[in-house]
């Protein structure tokens, strides 16, 4: 995407449906009042392989074993945990930007895998993992060099998406949560720097955590964005995602938090598609006593406030803020192996090139206005409430304009945790026409242990086994 881009995402199909773009959502307690509009095209797809043969790297690629997600995995990594821990008996699976010792880190790219050496050493996360009991089951492909939400690969294909076969899996960490989703593994462990956890466990329909900026070592993982990167982690199952947080966050960086008060981020169920808002309004009405009891009276807030709007004001600082780190981490790399980008890809990164330091100081000024204004909303005590994604998973090969212009508003979603490195979990709690669409958490910083806690409970409320 080159940034130019501000339209909001509208669906188009066939039937000429439309979206209702200004949707006022009251909290809890009033009813929302659908406006006219024709049926939405929400059919599902058949499923479709996940990329041109000629584009498949078979040195590099595993295919897919019986039973296994497919397109999902990267080499053949098999690696025994402790015989004794806290996830003992639970196995995993890892992002391709996180190092395994003896192993060749792809980061997405064939460029990037043939231009560096095997690891001396596994990543700290993942050692974490193997320390904690986990056995790891496979390393996953991910998007080019991690700079895309969607989870097409022009190298390495896209992984199926188990929960919407024919619709993308989100990115960038597109395999590790495929495979979470298909039950190949009871943990995944990706990167999240502007929602590549979050957004690929929505359109699956898993569990995703994105903790606090700088709670997990990021020790031996490819970086992005320093200021933005964060070690995630993807489950199916509540419990399992808080003991994963007991392994890998940081007790010295905790700050605990009393959450006790809800607040429900109006500007940014603005951005998000009729169906979607009436989906996760639904799925939490029903049982809204439970969740009153849990958190107090929903409040209604707007998160930007008089900070210029999460788009184009917080979207702007986000994409040029981060697209200035990228090109501080990668630019060298770039210009002497001139890799063969993708599409997609290749834009973002002349982009990046493109940004000035003017540019990334006033992208620099707005985060902190961001971050202030949402400390202040959250306090110590208050948890925020968003759609994860606009709408369902976009469908496999959308045209390049009609998936820009959903990552615009993607993003304006998710640049709320970015821009403050505050923790953020999807909950998957409601479908549109049998499609995934999850509910999004943002808590204060360095209250994980007390997300992970309150979703654990919430899960057991909206989606109990």
């Amino acid at each position: 995407m080159t940034g130019q881009t501000r339209a909001v995402y509208s669906h188009r199909c066939d039937l000429h449906c439309c979206r209702c773009a200004a949707v006022a959502v009251a909290a809890f307690a009033v009813t929302l009042r659908p406006l006219p509009h024709r049926r939405r095209c929400r059919q599902r797809c058949v499923s479709r392989s996940a990329g041109p043969a000629a584009h498949r790297r078979a040195a590099t690629v595993s295919m897919a074993a019986e039973g296994r997600s497919q397109g999902a995995y990267i080499g053949d990594v098999q690696l025994a945990g402790a015989p004794s821990g806290p996830l003992h008996g639970l196995t995993a699976v890892v992002k391709d930007c996180f190092d395994v010792k003896g192993h060749r880190t792809g980061n997405g790219s064939p460029a990037w895998l043939a231009t560096h050496p095997p690891a001396e050493q596994h990543a700290a996360a993942v050692q974490a993992l193997l320390d904690a009991g986990a056995t790891v089951v496979g390393k996953n492909v991910m998007d080019e060099m991690a700079y895309s939400l969607a989870g097409e690969n022009a190298h390495y294909g896209a992984p199926v998406n188990p929960a919407a076969p024919g619709r993308i899996p989100g990115g960038s960490s597109s395999g590790t949560a495929a495979a979470v989703a298909a039950g190949d593994a009871d943990i995944g462990l990706g990167g999240d720097t502007g929602g590549s956890v979050r957004v690929p466990a929505c359109h699956c329909g898993i569990l995703g955590f994105r903790p606090t900026h700088g709670r997990v070592s990021l020790a031996g993982a490819v970086p992005l964005a320093p200021s933005f990167d964060t070690a995630g982690w993807f489950t199916r199952d509540a419990g399992v995602l808080r003991r994963v947080g007991g392994v890998l966050l940081d007790p010295s960086s905790r700050r605990p938090a009393q959450l006790r008060r809800l607040l429900v981020a109006a500007d940014a169920f603005a951005l998000a598609e009729q169906a979607t808002v009436a989906a996760l309004y639904a799925a939490l009405s029903a049982r809204i006593e439970d969740v009153s009891a849990l958190l107090g009276k929903p409040e209604e807030v707007d998160v930007a406030g008089s900070t210029g709007g999460l788009n184009p004001a917080w979207f702007d600082a986000f994409r040029q803020h981060q697209a200035y780190e990228i090109w501080e981490q990668h630019g060298g790399w770039v210009a002497e192996h001139k890799p063969d980008f993708g599409p997609g890809i290749k834009e973002r990164f002349a982009m990046a090139a493109g940004i000035t330091r003017q540019q990334f100081d006033a992208a620099a000024a707005q985060r902190a206005a961001a971050r202030q204004r949402l400390a202040e909303l959250l306090g110590d005590g208050a948890v925020l409430v968003l759609p994860t994604a606009p709408a369902p998973a976009p469908r496999l090969n959308t045209p390049a304009a009609e998936l820009d212009a959903f990552r615009t508003s993607l993003i304006s979603l998710t640049c709320i945790g970015g821009l403050s490195g505050f923790p953020q979990v999807n909950l998957p709690i409601a479908e549109v026409e049998g499609l995934p669409v999850g509910l999004g958490l943002v808590g204060p910083s360095g209250s994980d242990e007390d997300l992970l806690q309150l979703t654990e409970q919430l899960m057991a409320l909206l989606r109990p086994a």
